[in-house]
Order: C-alpha cells, then structure tokens, then sequence
C-alpha cells in the first residue's frame, strides 16, 4: 500500500502540473483558433487514435494466433 501511495502522489502531482502548464502556456501564446483550425486538432486526435487502436489489435491478433512464437528468430535454428 505504502509503494503504490509512493508512487500514485507523484504521478499524480506530475500531471496536475503539466495540466496547470499547458493551460498557462495556451492562455499566455494562443491566440483566437479558427473553426477549421478545432476540426484539424480533432481530425488528427481521431486519426492518433485509429491508428494506435489498429496497431495494438494487429499486435494482440498477432499474440493470439501464434505469429510472435519462437520460430525463425535469431539465435534459434540459425544455421550460420
């Protein structure tokens, strides 16, 4: 209990500053965002997404059908 308190509050902390950080830094350097400008910074998000979601399915499909064993990986039945 004590390493995940040890642990837990200064991740915690970590994140309650980065956020105060990033709110500064928006309020200090951003200027008015146009519609499209929203609609380009969702469109990316979503796309972020997508493509980490389809690159961690390929991964988990590629665990459960066997295609990360052991066969043909350097060191195991090398013949060189």
């Amino acid at each position: 209990m004590r390493k995940l308190f040890a642990v837990s509050v200064p991740l915690f902390a970590l994140l309650v500053v980065s956020l105060w950080f990033a709110a500064s830094a928006w309020m200090h350097l951003g200027g008015d965002i146009p519609v499209y400008g929203y609609l380009a910074i969702g469109g990316g998000v979503l796309v972020s997404l997508a493509v980490g979601g389809g690159l961690m399915a390929l991964v988990f499909y590629s665990s459960r059908h066997g295609y990360d064993d052991g066969q043909g990986r350097f060191g195991d039945n090398d013949p060189h």
